[in-house]
């Protein structure tokens, strides 16, 4: 009798546990939140408050005379936009960093920013990419494809970089090369790309990052790795942590989009479950927690969201995409998740428009 109590208390634990996870904080989303843009695709968002007391957003757009994908890779630019609430909506200020040459390693395209602060600097991580061909217009928009000659060099030539300010309103100075390389013969020979930096309370920084490695071929590249990177300070050096990455199909499962914050408890990260190894449902969210930022482990209760969305006018709908998620924290808490989605059925060649939307999350539950 007292192990069979015994196991129902273990079962009740278990059970609060996932009642308090990120899932079942999920709030309603407003319909006119978030960024929206006529004409481009609007891909994922970073939030920060600023001194002003307004939300400064960061997000990813290009024209939609391209194909949503690959039009990002040799096209996209990073823009700013503002709101009183985090809910938004916002308002497009200006472009933060946008195309300046081919001959600059993020000369044609930026994307995936990611905005933090440490003391009075505003660093905004993102990924850059360039070609040394034609510009791609209306004229020729068909000819870009993913065996193009353009993606071909863009995707070959993703790095991660950091642009600094003093203010989220810029001038953004960028640097002349990224901060995070290939290296040969490791898991990310091919491309580094979508970082996710937690700067800590004495100015070192903890990267995590996407990665690529040439197959045995020498000219294809793997699937999709996350690894760790270190650095002193946010313009010191970067050291990728360990020969193996902490996410990839034979670790866990193959993750894309990490987003990493850390609270009183730990390091922890949301990402995209690439084939559902984790979750059991592919590309819906999962959770992860770490003491350090370096080893990882999988949460009880992975599963921290999904592509079915319900919004504040009554309705819930299964989102065609939902990506790159994005975690505001205000005075140590989460509070609301920032996500790029596409409406229609699934698949990036299906949809007809992508904005930026919000979900708030409920406290105490």
């Amino acid at each position: 009798m007292k192990t069979i109590v015994f196991i129902l208390f273990l079962i009740a634990v278990q059970v609060a546990g996932a009642q308090n996870s990120i899932f079942s904080q999920l709030g309603t989303a407003p319909v006119n939140g978030g960024l929206q843009m006529e004409d481009y695709w609007v891909w994922g968002s970073s939030v920060i408050k600023g001194d002003d007391g307004k939300y400064h957003m960061y997000a990813s757009r290009w024209p939609k005379y391209l194909k949503f994908h690959p039009g990002w890779m040799i096209a996209s630019e990073i823009v700013h936009a503002v709101s009183d609430t985090p809910e938004g909506p916002y308002d497009f200020k200006d472009v933060a960093l946008g195309a300046r040459g081919a001959q600059f390693w993020d000369g044609r395209s930026c994307h995936n920013p990611k905005i933090v602060k440490y003391n009075d600097e505003y660093i905004l991580y993102y990924m850059g990419s360039t070609h040394p061909f034609e510009e791609v217009d209306e004229e020729n928009a068909d000819e870009l494809t993913l065996s193009s000659k353009w993606c071909i060099a863009a995707r070959w030539g993703k790095r991660v970089g950091v642009a600094t300010s003093k203010s989220p309103n810029g001038p953004w100075e960028r640097l002349d090369a990224p901060i995070l390389d290939v290296k040969p013969n490791s898991f990310y020979s091919f491309l580094t790309s979508n970082p996710s930096p937690l700067i800590k309370e004495d100015g070192s920084v903890v990267l995590l990052f996407k990665g690529r490695g040439y197959k045995e071929d020498g000219i294809s590249h793997s699937d999709m790795s996350i690894g760790v990177a270190t650095a002193p300070s946010y313009d010191g050096e970067y050291t990728v942590m360990g020969n193996e990455p902490l996410f990839s199909i034979d670790q866990f499962g193959e993750v894309e989009d990490p987003h990493l914050w850390s609270d009183k408890n730990g390091y922890h990260m949301l990402a995209k479950d690439q084939r559902g190894q984790i979750s059991g449902h592919k590309h819906d969210g999962i959770l992860a927690h770490s003491k350090d930022g370096i080893n990882w482990e999988i949460d009880k209760t992975p599963l921290a969201y999904t592509k079915k969305v319900k919004w504040d006018n009554g309705k819930t709908i299964q989102q065609g995409q939902l990506e790159r998620v994005f975690v505001l924290v205000e005075n140590g808490e989460p509070t609301h998740l920032f996500f790029a989605t596409m409406d229609g059925p699934g698949g990036f060649g299906n949809g007809t428009k992508t904005w930026n939307m919000v979900i708030p999350l409920n406290k105490n539950k």
